[in-house]
């Protein structure tokens, strides 16, 4: 793809350079992936569930507020679209919903993320949620579940427009 500016992650680092590197790769993988695409574009459905390229990139920007402000750092009230009444709430984008809006978001939400975790080592425990896990398995499940969504906006991309690359 056109524009790739993302940083490879280190190739030989400490654990927390290491996975932190990968997450960022990741992040701006989803950041690449998703831009450039009209509102319409984002927003259209090519598989038979609500996933779409934006409904992703807003799932992602709660999956990072979830996991970091409110289960690492214990914040109370973090916001999310997704309820007990609307499970996939985060999926669900209206016309009204503009694809770099929703990109700025997301992007804001990684920062929030990276400072939350500037606060925090990788041994220690979360203070939301019932505490059980760690820092260090909080950015595992991170890499999994943006790495896995980036396969999915890889997809999405190729279908929409003819764009592939990784």
């Amino acid at each position: 793809m056109e524009n790739d500016s993302r940083t490879e992650p280190p190739a030989a680092a400490g654990e927390r350079e290491t996975l932190t590197g990968f997450l960022d790769y990741f992040r701006a993988t989803v950041v690449m992936k998703a831009s450039g695409l009209s509102d319409a574009d984002g927003a259209k459905r090519l598989v038979p569930s609500l996933t779409t390229v934006s409904g992703l990139v807003q799932h992602l920007t709660d999956v990072e507020r979830f996991w970091f402000p409110d289960r690492i750092d214990g914040q109370q009230d973090v916001p999310t679209r997704w309820s007990a009444e609307d499970p996939d709430g985060e999926f669900r984008v209206s016309e009204e919903d503009s694809l770099v809006n929703i990109i700025k978001d997301y992007e804001a939400a990684c920062r929030q993320s990276r400072e939350v975790l500037e606060r925090y080592g990788i041994e220690d425990r979360c203070r939301g949620g019932d505490g059980g896990q760690s820092v260090r398995w909080v950015l595992v499940h991170m890499i999994e579940e943006t790495g896995r969504h980036c396969g999915h906006l890889d997809i999405l991309r190729e279908l929409l427009d003819g764009s592939i690359g990784d």
